[in-house]
């Protein structure tokens, strides 16, 4: 199972973070700073894969991929595949890039609700739902033309809000 989902630049801001497990806002923090001082004390030829166990706990690891600007890290117990973590991070990056055309912490920061949907459509509850970005990006594009589309209806009739106006 995955434990959290976190996306953070090089300064140790998370800009995306995601616990499937239950943590009080206190100990989520100290978990993103903990992990960030992992990230950022590795030097850049070393594995991608840390043990985790001093976060979340025995048999916990953590896969991390590091894109220009950010950091995109997984935590996972062991019943997960730490390869398969890798890619799934591949993925998601994927993913974003073909929906903000080459994405950036810009892109991150002012597409928040975007960000999760996509998440959302890959990782759900811990469990890993889809693998291919074009799937993924097709739901998002459903979901963004029912928001779209939800948004158009006025729910107020004409007549009430002619009233109003009075």
């Amino acid at each position: 199972m995955i434990s959290a989902v976190l996306v953070m630049n090089t300064q140790g801001k998370p800009r995306l973070a995601k616990f499937y497990e239950f943590r009080p806002v206190e100990k989520q923090q100290e978990i993103i700073r903990n992990v960030f001082a992992v990230l950022c004390s590795r030097p850049e030829h070393v594995s991608n894969f840390v043990d985790a166990e001093s976060f979340f706990g025995p048999d916990a690891r953590l896969v991390y991929k590091h894109f220009a600007t950010l950091y995109f890290v997984f935590i996972f117990d062991g019943s997960e595949n730490e390869f398969a973590m890798l890619d799934l991070i591949q993925v998601f990056v994927e993913t974003l890039d073909k929906c903000f055309r080459n994405v950036c912490e810009l892109d991150v920061v002012f597409n928040y609700s975007k960000m999760h949907t996509i998440l959302d459509e890959i990782i759900f509850g811990g469990q890993v739902l889809e693998t291919s970005s074009a799937e993924v990006l097709k739901a998002v594009e459903e979901i963004t033309k029912l928001e779209a589309a939800s948004s158009a209806i006025n729910l107020v009739p004409k007549s009430v809000s002619s009233w109003r106006s009075r």
